[in-house]
């Protein structure tokens, strides 16, 4: 067998070879991930931090990269501004379900603040409000994200 079909055999076994559901379904995740945020999903780091007031998102690269930390902070108005419309279809395609917390977020979107900050390499959106149930939402929202994205479990968190 010649080197390049030894190579070709290799591919297609591993290609055909089941791994886990989990595993097809963070790489799903992942991959809408990098479409929907403009960034590679595999060398940048997110954050679901819960908050007494609601949370913070936080996205970065890993490295220092100039146009990704524009794209990230692009993204974080943009979904910034859609979440104060009350739309959470960028999180819906990413995780290609609904995502928790989202349908109470939408509908009371009056009482929920978004803020964007520039970080270093990257931005975070702050999401604030006095609003219990409101508060609640978030918590399950930023839960739901923070396990579907593995946070906290690579890139040395």
């Amino acid at each position: 067998m010649t080197p390049l079909r030894s190579i070709l055999a290799i591919a297609m076994l591993c290609a055909c070879s089941p791994g886990s559901d989990a595993d097809r379904e963070f790489e799903g995740v992942q991959s809408r991930g990098r479409v929907a945020m403009g960034v590679d999903q595999y060398t940048s780091t997110h954050r679901f931090q819960p908050l007494p007031d609601g949370g913070r998102i936080e996205l970065q690269r890993d490295s220092a990269d100039s146009a990704g930390r524009a794209q990230i902070l692009r993204h974080m108005n943009e979904i910034a501004a859609a979440f104060d419309a009350g739309n959470f279809s960028v999180p819906g395609f990413v995780h290609a379900r609904e995502v928790p917390g989202t349908r109470v977020m939408a509908a009371r979107r009056g009482v929920i603040r978004y803020e964007v900050e520039s970080l270093p390499r990257g931005g975070a959106l702050r999401l604030t409000s006095r609003d219990s149930l409101a508060v609640s939402a978030i918590h399950s929202f930023l839960a739901f994200q923070r396990k579907d994205h593995r946070a906290g479990m690579h890139h040395g968190e």
